[in-house]
């Protein structure tokens, strides 16, 4: 039996006009045979989203609109949204408001962190959009060349979800340990997205992809009830027979993988440093040797580190 997730439901009181019927045919029918590439041309306008929109109702797949800069990924998430509102419409663009990459002057001897400012809402959204890839088929993301970069393994991050369900027999303990393992701080005081705070038998959680938090009634070894509730008011908002906790961030390892990467990591490192030594580079060899052994010690201790991302193909296997 088909639910509400299997199918999109478009919403529009705009009615198919001139060659857009024609178009919503051969595009539908080229999607069907598996043509590979198709192009859909009109003036500004001529109302190509809407002609899109219904050929995505019809076709009825997962679908990945990408565009060249945010600004039109952002108009193009408006009207999606607008066209499909009881769909899952997300929207996947760089979170960086501000980027300077890391930099080494030799001559001074002096290494420049990498700054950056993250906007926490695109972060959000970004992880709203993978969570609706893994738990709905009505899904339509609208994304710039962002989405083309890796996040780490798909398997690892949706192999390290906590799954709960009223009557499940968990130990409270065992619910906190992996909340930290899947990245998430715990602040009793500070209850902010990507944090969790326990109240005796209560755990709430701030998922990291939500604009509600979830709260976990346990009653001995058992889970008594699931609700979600606005982290400001307290108010429940819904009550649920079961749900899961992503993880905090795309970058989230199993501690064995870590370990595995660690390993790679110092092997590539061992490789690296004697060529820069070789080219006379002795600074920027000591350099690259204290900043990598910095970061393995923070891999080793608490899974992760500043700037992990560059360890992307070490921690996803394919180093």
């Amino acid at each position: 039996m088909s639910s509400s997730r299997d199918r999109f439901k478009l919403v529009s009181d705009f009615e198919l006009r001139g060659d857009q019927p024609r178009a919503v045919e051969e595009l539908t029918e080229g999607l069907q045979r598996g043509d590979p590439h198709q192009v859909l041309l009109g003036v500004t306008g001529s109302g190509k989203t809407f002609t899109m929109a219904q050929v995505i109702a019809r076709v009825n797949r997962p679908t990945l609109v990408m565009v060249h800069n945010k600004t039109l990924a952002a108009q193009l998430f408006l009207e999606f949204r607008r066209f499909f509102p009881d769909n899952a419409v997300e929207y996947f663009v760089s979170y960086y408001d501000y980027y300077q990459p890391e930099a080494y002057v030799p001559s001074t001897d002096s290494y420049i962190e990498k700054e950056a400012t993250v906007n926490d809402e695109i972060d959000r959204m970004r992880l709203s959009a993978t969570r609706s890839i893994f738990e709905r088929r009505d899904v339509l993301i609208v994304a710039s060349v962002s989405c083309i970069y890796g996040l780490g393994s798909p398997e690892a991050y949706y192999g390290l979800l906590l799954p709960l369900e009223r009557g499940q027999r968990v130990d409270r303990e065992w619910v906190l340990r992996k909340l930290v393992e899947i990245q998430y701080e715990r602040n009793d005081h500070d209850f902010g997205r990507g944090t969790f705070r326990v109240r005796g038998d209560i755990v709430e959680v701030y998922p990291s992809y939500e604009n509600v938090a979830l709260r976990i009634e346990l009653f001995g070894d058992e889970v008594d009830e699931l609700t979600s509730f606005d982290p400001v008011t307290g108010e429940t908002i819904r009550r649920h027979e079961k749900m899961a906790v992503y993880p905090k961030s795309h970058f989230v390892t199993p501690r064995a993988r870590v370990l595995e990467a660690v390993e790679l990591i110092k092997a590539e490192l061992g490789e690296r440093r004697p060529q820069l030594e070789s080219l006379g580079k002795v600074l920027e060899a000591q350099r690259l040797h204290q900043r990598t052994m910095f970061d393995i010690e923070m891999m080793r201790e608490i899974g992760y580190c500043h700037g992990i991302e560059n360890y992307a193909r070490h921690l996803s296997g394919r180093a």
